[in-house]
């Protein structure tokens, strides 16, 4: 509870430091709020997160495969409620959502391509997204994937049955072009606070997808689902 209250206090100093730095540049007629997406007089501020998570199927490693094998069935219908579009036979281009403050806001979207699996290894990588112009933010999406099926057998519902896990890595990159008044803040209130919440949108979204991937697996295939409760801890924590 101490760690959460301070996490809330954290986040309402930065909105206040936030408001007077914009308060000021509107003050002296700071002419680069409006060039914010500048890349030669306003460099990128980067922030990284690492992260680690799995979920867990009731069935053997091949029908696991032949699932993830077929995303066109599933990926879109999971995804939600992030718009999903899709790019080629492997990519698609998702909208996370629209945020911002003080008049800097951004709607990020990313193309993500799902390669075919190689060496038991899937990979998910960021690609280009057709006929759209990005401005102020660069995103590098790397995640791996891979099965690995239990020795021993799971009794679901009375009956006894193999489970898979699906463990993945995900090394995630932001690159983004802040207004130049952002950058009256201390570099490391901008640093660690961006880096933070990267990671907590990042242990969000992960949570959400894998339970409705595991759902529809599940669900697709007749399979029972038990609910179970995480229990351990989830992501490897934030590097910056």
């Amino acid at each position: 509870m101490l760690s959460q209250n301070r996490e809330y206090q954290s986040i309402e100093a930065t909105e206040a430091l936030l408001h007077v730095a914009s308060m000021s540049s509107k003050n002296d007629n700071d002419t680069a709020a409006v060039d914010a997406f500048s890349s030669a007089a306003n460099p990128p501020t980067c922030f990284k997160s690492q992260f680690t998570d799995y979920m867990e199927m009731y069935a053997d490693a091949q029908m696991v495969a032949e699932y993830l094998n077929a995303h066109q069935t599933w990926f879109c219908r999971c995804a939600h409620p992030m718009k999903v579009e899709s790019v080629g036979s492997n990519g698609y281009a998702l909208t996370i959502g629209r945020f911002g403050s003080f008049g800097y806001e951004v709607e990020p979207k990313i193309g993500l391509e799902l390669l075919p699996v190689n060496q038991g290894i899937y990979r998910i990588e960021t690609i280009p997204v057709p006929n759209h112009e990005v401005h102020g933010y660069e995103v590098d999406f790397k995640a791996a994937m891979k099965l690995v099926e239990t020795p021993m057998n799971c009794s679901i519902d009375g009956l006894e049955r193999e489970m898979t896990r699906v463990e993945w890595t995900l090394d995630l990159k932001v690159d983004i072009h802040f207004p130049k008044f952002i950058h009256r803040l201390p570099k490391s209130l901008i640093q660690n606070t961006g880096d933070r919440l990267l990671h907590q949108i990042v242990k969000q979204v992960s949570r959400r997808l894998t339970y409705k991937v595991q759902e529809d697996f599940h669900k697709s295939r007749n399979l029972p689902f038990p609910l179970k409760k995480r229990t351990r801890g989830q992501g490897d924590g934030v590097v910056g």
